[in-house]
């Protein structure tokens, strides 16, 4: 089976960096960290950081993937689960409440959740598959 077009993914990933990573900067550079202001800076974060991870994603799955690709949406949805792990250890640092136990269990959480959502959709029957 051939593999898919992922350009529009890509494309999507190279938008959501590029805009991201500068309004990033701006927002840490010159703002005082308010409450609007640090939100802002998690949900900034969480789309450099899917924007970021998507190509890598992209290249693990099609490095290990085996006969039937991930289609766009699986791929959106482990790197925006990445940019929601960085967030989240970003917002659990504030307080110094992270710790490398704490993380690894985000993590190992985030990984099952994900392996538990993959298994739902090769479950779902699908007609003309």
């Amino acid at each position: 089976m051939p593999s898919p077009n992922y350009r529009s993914l890509l494309i999507t990933a190279l938008v959501l960096a590029l805009l991201a990573w500068p309004s990033l900067f701006l927002l840490v550079t010159g703002t005082q960290p308010t409450l609007g202001p640090r939100w802002l800076f998690f949900f900034l974060v969480v789309l450099a950081v899917t924007g970021t991870a998507l190509p890598f994603v992209w290249v693990l799955h099609r490095r290990f993937d085996g006969d039937l690709p991930a289609a766009e949406t699986v791929l959106l949805r482990q790197a925006l689960l990445v940019g929601l792990y960085a967030a989240l250890s970003l917002w659990l640092q504030i307080n110094r409440a992270l710790s490398l136990p704490l993380a690894l269990l985000l993590a190992l959480g985030l990984v099952v959740m994900e392996a538990l959502l993959r298994l739902l959709e090769r479950s779902t029957w699908r007609p003309g598959r």
